[in-house]
């Protein structure tokens, strides 16, 4: 079967959108061509600093024939609608079509359109210069002289050339012809910029890639990353160190060169001194390069990789001092930077943190700063926090935002905190809180467990939610500019990981941010809800139905998260037992009852049952029902409140037999009205008795 080849030849991309652009390429392409009808076996797209590529295997030469036949008018039909049927089914008179004979409506006219399938190489003509000119760059640019035209070309970088062939495996492919803004496509392209730069032609990908690797090009990205990952290892060996691997930063490289080449630079030891995170933040930001360590005492060695795109004559001599020297420099920087930081304590900076706008509507970080350590103040207790502590490590902990080295580094923020805290003789907790209130960050990152740390990590993200929440700048749809379900998420796992008891609508109500937005309840309820859609969201992911989270939400007063989950979890292993799904459908038959009558007689059956009734009227299964109810009733209700779940799931579950045999002996709607009313009452009770739990309504299957 015939291939596609496809490559689109520019300057630089850049390294961040490299892989999504060659999947954005494939998605493109294959999908326009399925939906013209043409299958194919499989498609990979790959990426360079310089290139886009495609290649589809297994597409068909040409598409499949269209016969189609389309009625027409009644024979003897008014010559307008004749005409109109010509030209719509692209015949030129009436002898074109046939007629045939339907036995209510009588003769009328047929047209057989029969449309030969087009050929690939046509569609692909038609398909791929679209998408060049549409194509989702996140950021784009026009070149030349033709820039002054608003219709032209953008692309990432100046769009050099395209190679688009097409072919069977068994004889040289053809060049798809198009052109796009004056660019022709072809079978030329280039190889490495400085180690092979001439043209050649390629024909299929079969040749085109290892063409391309005699040219000084490694065409797959992944094979880039392997080659710069094992190089770098083995350098690190060949000097008793260890890398120091980084995904992102491995990813990045690998999008910067076409043709790889790991060296290694070293820097003064005196340099050391510097925080770990510092000079390998300082080494990776300015220069891409990985950093290394001794693996005996885990401490950062002063040594560094860095991947050029070259094979340098001299052994690459010039390159590692060119980066040597600019490592110099700007660890020179950080030092520098460490050494003043460390002359002005935290607490002098506050006043700085003035002139900082937090948010338009909700003030400084200062003013922030303050709330949040009222906050934590107040919640120290609950997590078994010293209050001072915790108070103190609030005021600190965005004090390192007005440091040197923070300012050059953002990504810093909290560490150097840690770092200065510590130096200037804080309480171990306060200097880990400094540090440890922005996590969790994500739901792979670690939660703390000092108590200090949860209480100002849980005062700086409650600040978060409740002052957003009370402006009205909610996420919307994929929008959360201001990662809001971060911080709910956060919120969360602190609260269940730590095991911490935290009525949640208590806390925003005392909170100062909802004081200063003059907010009301129902911003705490909306916030509340928004927790219950963020902790089916984590505890789908723990395995949990989000049904039964809504079951218990729905009771008042749910706002202690720690408290739902256990409830929750309960309730998940009661229905899952025979006790439980049989209950479950007790309830569902009486509740059906209940909604039928109810709408009938246009009341509610909310009041209590008349025992006097059950025992002068009532049948044996209905007396042992109102008996059972009872007892279960009072049991559940003592276990829920020394919240054990379990213990009110078993007392439920003694009303499955009874309740099974007052559906199967009983007639509710007795001909006798006031027993009637008496035994929908006992049914509403027994209704009733569930909610000691959950809202069974709400539970689904």
């Amino acid at each position: 079967m015939p291939d596609l080849l496809l490559e689109l030849f520019s300057e630089e991309i850049p390294a961040r959108m490299q892989r999504r652009a060659a999947e954005d390429l494939k998605k493109l392409v294959t999908d326009a061509l399925v939906e013209r009808g043409f299958v194919y076996e499989g498609a990979k797209a790959f990426a360079t600093p310089r290139r886009l590529a495609l290649h589809v295997a297994g597409l068909p030469v040409k598409g499949q024939d269209v016969r189609e036949e389309r009625k027409g008018p009644r024979v003897g039909a008014p010559e307008a609608a004749v005409q109109g049927f010509l030209k719509g089914a692209g015949l030129t008179s009436l002898e074109q079509a046939k007629i045939e004979s339907d036995p209510k409506k009588g003769e009328f006219y047929v047209a057989v359109i029969e449309k030969p399938g087009r050929t690939t190489q046509d569609v692909l003509a038609e398909i791929v210069p679209q998408i060049v000119k549409t194509f989702p760059w996140p950021k784009s640019m026009r070149w030349g002289a033709a820039s002054k035209d608003p219709g032209s070309l953008r692309w990432v970088r100046p769009l050099q050339s395209i190679v688009c062939t097409f072919g069977p495996e068994t004889e040289d492919p053809e060049v798809v012809h198009f052109e796009v803004d004056g660019i022709a496509s072809g079978d030329v392209t280039h190889g490495h910029r400085f180690l092979s730069p001439g043209a050649f032609r390629v024909k299929r990908f079969d040749d085109y890639a290892p063409a391309l690797e005699r040219a000084k090009v490694v065409l797959d990205a992944d094979r880039r990353k392997d080659i710069i990952l094992h190089d770098a290892r083995d350098l690190a060996f060949a000097q008793g160190l260890e890398l120091v691997e980084d995904e992102g930063l491995l990813e990045e490289v690998a999008g910067l060169v076409e043709w790889p080449v790991v060296l290694m630079g070293s820097f003064d030891e005196a340099f050391l001194d510097i925080p770990p995170e510092v000079i390998r933040t300082t080494i990776r930001a300015n220069q891409k390069c990985f950093v290394l360590r001794d693996p005996k005492t885990g401490k950062l060695a002063n040594r560094f990789l860095l991947t050029s795109n070259l094979v340098a004559k001299d052994g690459g001599k010039t390159i590692v001092g060119g980066n040597e020297r600019v490592v110099r420099a700007r660890l020179s920087d950080a030092k520098f930077f460490w050494e003043t930081d460390q002359r002005v304590k935290l607490e002098d900076r506050l006043d700085k943190l003035k002139s900082i706008v937090f948010h338009e509507k909700l003030g400084t970080q200062h003013e922030r700063v303050e709330r949040i350590a009222a906050l934590a103040r107040n919640l120290a207790p609950i997590v078994g926090a010293d209050p001072e502590l915790a108070e103190r490590a609030a005021r600190l902990a965005k004090a390192d935002l007005v440091t040197e080295m923070v300012g050059e580094f953002p990504e810093l923020q909290g560490l150097m905190g840690r770092y200065y805290a510590t130096l200037q003789g804080e309480n171990p907790s306060v200097a880990a809180a400094v540090e440890e209130h922005y996590k969790p960050l994500g739901p792979s990152d670690r939660v703390p467990t000092d108590p200090v740390s949860v209480a100002v990590a849980l005062a700086d993200k409650i600040d978060t939610l409740v002052g957003f929440w009370a402006i009205d700048e909610k996420p919307t749809g994929s929008k959360d500019p201001y990662a809001l379900r971060r911080a709910a998420l956060g919120v969360i796992r602190l609260v269940l990981e730590n095991d911490i008891r935290l009525h949640f609508v208590q806390q925003v109500m005392k909170s100062r941010a909802f004081a200063a937005a003059e907010a009301n309840e129902g911003v705490a309820a909306d916030l509340l809800s928004f927790f219950a859609d963020r902790l089916k969201v984590y505890l789908r992911d723990q395995g949990a139905r989000h049904d039964l989270i809504d079951a218990v939400f729905a009771l008042p007063g749910q706002d202690d998260l720690l408290m739902i989950v256990r409830r929750v979890e309960a309730l998940g292993r009661f229905l899952d037992t025979e006790d439980g799904a049989n209950l479950l459908a007790g309830y569902r038959r009486a509740a059906n009852i209940l909604r039928i009558e109810e709408k009938k007689d246009g009341r509610s059956y909310s009041e209590a049952p008349d025992l006097e009734i059950v025992n002068a009227q009532g049948q044996i299964e209905e007396k042992a029902l109102a008996v059972v109810l009872h007892g279960a009733r009072q049991e559940a209700a003592v276990a829920v409140e020394n919240e054990d779940f379990e213990g009110a799931m078993r007392a439920l579950s003694r009303l499955r037999q009874p309740v099974d045999a007052f559906f199967d002996k009983v007639t509710v709607n007795a001909e006798d009205s006031a027993l009637r009313e008496n035994r929908l009452k006992l049914l509403n009770a027994f209704r009733e008795a569930t909610r000691a739990v959950a809202d069974f309504s709400r539970i689904e299957g």
